[in-house]
């Protein structure tokens, strides 16, 4: 069975990383999967120093940061233990998760997420990493994930609130139309209104559209609505989801035009770090 794997990193985006994993196992009725990965940046670089001091010393000095290197490794071990027990402890009161497993690994996050790929329904990551609580850019890590792993992706604020509505910004190519098939069959939207938006022109084509996504969604018993936006993709998402108060966003990760642009375009980070609801991302 498939499961829906939550990152925990001990940053403050853990709490909504577990919340929202927790609300999505049970609307899935999928098992909970906790994950913390300890990465390689962890762990102290070592100099060379092997010209710059005798040989004594030298087979000393190793031996002392082999030591230290070890008593490290086992405090990473001791302290993502611990995230897990708290994290599991969290999704159990909070939403009575019942099917929950633990898993801690140790190299880099993305190859870590690429081998769990084929165990994986729905991937869970914070907003507002670890890295980005040190200060580095918000997308350096994020990016590569959106880019290489093909599951869908709820990206979760620090405070993570259970939607009432979801809204999909729809474009018209193959992966936001896929969208549209999973959110009509899929239960994580269950007995939720869905808005499908479009940034462009109000045109009869663009109309064809989204009747054709209306209809899909209204098949798969949704309370639909549907709306042409005109503007920058950004600014325009955004408005339209506060006016209507819209609890969660729905994306594709590519598509093609204005959507497309704003994906991979530096309008990614202005966009997570303005985000006060989750975020799917669909591939």
């Amino acid at each position: 069975m498939t499961n829906v794997i939550a990152c925990i990193d001990g940053s403050s985006a853990s709490t909504g990383v577990v919340d929202s994993a927790a609300w999505a196992s049970n609307q899935l009725s999928a098992p909970l999967t906790l994950l913390h990965v300890i990465e390689d940046s962890h762990h102290s670089a070592r100099q060379d120093m092997t010209g710059n001091i005798g040989l004594g010393s030298r087979e000393k000095l190793l031996d002392e940061l082999a030591e230290i290197d070890a008593k490290r490794g086992k405090l990473l071990l001791e302290q993502g233990h611990l995230l897990l027990e708290d994290a599991k402890k969290r999704a159990l009161q909070n939403a009575n998760v019942s099917d929950i497993s633990m898993r801690q690994r140790h190299g880099k996050l993305i190859d870590t997420l690429l081998a769990l790929e084929s165990e994986t329904r729905l991937l869970v990551l914070g907003i507002h990493g670890e890295e980005h609580a040190k200060g580095e850019h918000i997308g350096s890590q994020l990016e590569t994930v959106l880019r290489r792993v093909h599951k869908p992706i709820l990206l979760s604020p620090d405070i993570f609130e259970k939607p009432q509505s979801a809204m999909l910004a729809y474009d018209g190519s193959g992966t936001t139309k896929r969208g549209i098939e999973l959110l009509s069959k899929s239960p994580l939207f269950t007995g939720m209104p869905v808005h499908v938006v479009m940034v462009g022109a109000d045109s009869d084509t663009n109309r064809a559209e989204l009747d054709w996504a209306k209809q899909s969604l209204i098949d798969g018993g949704h309370e639909v609505e549907t709306a042409i936006v005109a503007g920058d993709v950004e600014p325009a998402l955004h408005e339209y989801q506060h006016k209507h108060d819209i609890g969660m966003m729905v994306m594709g990760a590519y598509g093609h035009s204005k959507i497309r642009q704003f994906l991979v375009g530096s309008t990614t980070t202005s966009m997570l770090e303005q985000s006060k609801t989750p975020l799917l991302i669909l591939r």
